[in-house]
């Protein structure tokens, strides 16, 4: 699992060795792990290492003394170093140590700057060590000008070379990810002592690359995490796995209230999401020519009549595919919220739900749904400032509503209304197409058919018991991702559709259970009595 923190618990963790006088330690691990990076992404990339040259965007704070170390490292392997200093100063150790291996520091005035944007962009390497976790706002004045320059100069180059950030790319918020432009995207970043939430966040993970952490030895002063990320490991250890006696009934029955004639194929990708990811029955209520369509096209699903409390199941999924004007669905919706069973609520149920809801409540809105649900509580909020801070409108929204809340996007955010939040990032951008949420709300509603009950496997894993839904639907997030994944390089990375993502579920499943060293849970056969 990967775990985040906020630059504030990260500062913390830093004191007790701060205070010991072991400052200069601190950096020096830094610095020799920044530039192991840098050595082994060369490397990777076939480059070499002597004689490469490499520009160091030096800020006046601890942030330009790691990179100003860093480079006089590299010197020492043979590479080239010049550094451009942003500031009116610079870190005293810093530089005296990168003048000494032979560095060339050039100071950032308006009349050099496109001579140094230009060498920065000719670059095998150039480091961005500008602002650290404790600035605030963006590059001001000449550093932003330069960043704009460089950026311009590496599009006329072609991209030659790579940029690496040192701890975060300045500019982005490490608490978090928002971007305060200009900031100079990176292809890797080298992150100290432990992952920040804003590099787990959107905006800031479109500029952070590949995340590395370099341990530095603080970390075992470090608090709970901010933000967590399931691998494959952790995922294999949630997924459910039928015990050798289970039956339909134990293994877990799904509630679908979904569809509407305007939108029927919906209804379908929910199901069939729901039946991919190993619900032992899925049950269906809606309008008859929606149920129609879902015998013919999936005849596993049981297409129910009645009301919501007369049909046994142990979750609910609502909302795929309803409008305003669904009356009907609008209402059977807003029974299976008041039945108490765990209930994914997805976009055309929100304006059914009541202001205040639970944690077993899963709610999955992309950023204008979501913009939306705001303005209904009373909110400003609208669609772009959600894309521009997402970890905030997340946890705004779990706040205000009391649900959980999974904000669907190229990196996918799950935060409970304790604070605890997920992050997914494991799809392809070609997961952006219609239907891929129904079926992701189909996969998460038959995640909380078989696992609602269940709490030993959350609590291994350092989860409370009210936040395993939001593991849950960020475990849901993740195989939809991988199964999307899949789906992309099966056509040759080409294109796909929510059909094909279903499909695709059963074998990411299967491949994820396989990560795992111990082995799945199994599930008690009667430990989720039908209600």
């Amino acid at each position: 699992m990967i775990t985040a923190y906020t630059g504030t618990q990260v500062r913390a963790a830093e004191e007790p060795l701060l205070a010991a006088g072991m400052g200069d330690t601190l950096m020096q691990r830094a610095a020799h792990g920044l530039a192991n990076a840098v050595v082994q992404e060369l490397q990777s990339r076939g480059a070499r290492l002597y004689g490469a040259s490499v520009v160091v965007l030096a800020g006046k704070g601890n942030n330009g003394g790691d990179g100003l170390y860093a480079a006089s490292f590299l010197a020492a392997r043979g590479m080239r170093t010049t550094t451009v200093l942003t500031g009116d100063s610079a870190h005293p150790g810093g530089l005296d140590a990168f003048e000494r291996t032979g560095g060339r520091a050039r100071r950032l005035t308006k009349a050099e700057l496109p001579e140094l944007a230009a060498e920065a962009a000719r670059a095998d390497v150039v480091i961005d060590a500008v602002l650290g976790t404790g600035a605030k706002g963006g590059l001001r004045g000449l550093a932003g000008d330069l960043v704009r320059a460089l950026e311009r100069a590496r599009t006329a180059e072609g991209g030659h070379g790579f940029v690496v950030a040192c701890d975060l790319p300045s500019g982005v918020d490490a608490d978090t990810g928002e971007a305060a432009l200009p900031v100079l995207p990176a292809d890797l970043t080298v992150t100290f002592g432990g992952a920040k939430a804003g590099l787990l966040a959107d905006p800031g993970a479109d500029f952070s690359g590949r995340v590395v952490v370099v341990p530095i030895g603080i970390e075992e002063h470090f608090p709970r995490p901010s933000l967590r990320r399931l691998e494959g490991a952790e995922m294999a250890g949630l997924l459910p796995h039928p015990a050798r006696r289970a039956q339909k009934y134990s293994r877990g029955v799904l509630g679908v209230v979904a569809g509407s004639e305007d939108y029927p194929g919906a209804a379908v990708l929910a199901c069939r999401g729901a039946l991919a990811a190993g619900a032992g029955m899925v049950r269906y209520l809606g309008p008859p020519a929606v149920a129609h369509l879902v015998r013919q096209t999936c005849p596993e699903v049981v297409c129910s009549t009645g009301s919501v409390a007369e049909n046994r199941v142990q979750a609910w999924l609502v909302g795929s595919g309803m409008g305003p004007q669904d009356h009907e669905q609008l209402a059977r919706a807003r029974d299976a919220i008041d039945s108490g069973l765990p209930v994914v609520a997805d976009a055309g149920a929100l304006p059914a739900l009541p202001d205040t809801l639970a944690p077993h409540v899963v709610l999955t809105p992309h950023a204008g749904e979501l913009a939306s649900l705001f303005q209904r509580l009373g909110g400003g909020e609208d669609r772009e400032a959600v894309e521009a801070g997402t970890l905030a409108a997340v946890h705004n929204a779990a706040d205000h509503t009391g649900a959980t809340v999974l904000l669907k996007g190229a990196t996918t955010l799950v935060a409970a209304p304790s604070g605890a939040t997920f992050s997914q990032a494991d799809g392809t951008p070609w997961l952006a197409t219609a239907g891929s949420g129904d079926v992701l709300a189909g996969v998460i509603g038959a995640l909380l058919a078989q696992a609602g009950s269940v709490v030993e496997p959350f609590r291994e894993l350092g989860v409370d018991d009210d936040d395993r839904w939001a593991a849950l639907a960020a475990l849901g997030a993740a195989l939809h991702g991988r199964a999307g994944r899949s789906a992309s390089e099966a056509a040759a990375g080409g294109p796909i559709t929510a059909g094909r993502i279903a499909d695709a579920i059963p074998e990411s499943w299967g491949k994820v259970s396989m990560l795992s060293k111990y082995g799945a849970w199994k599930r008690n056969s009667h430990s989720q009595p039908l209600r």
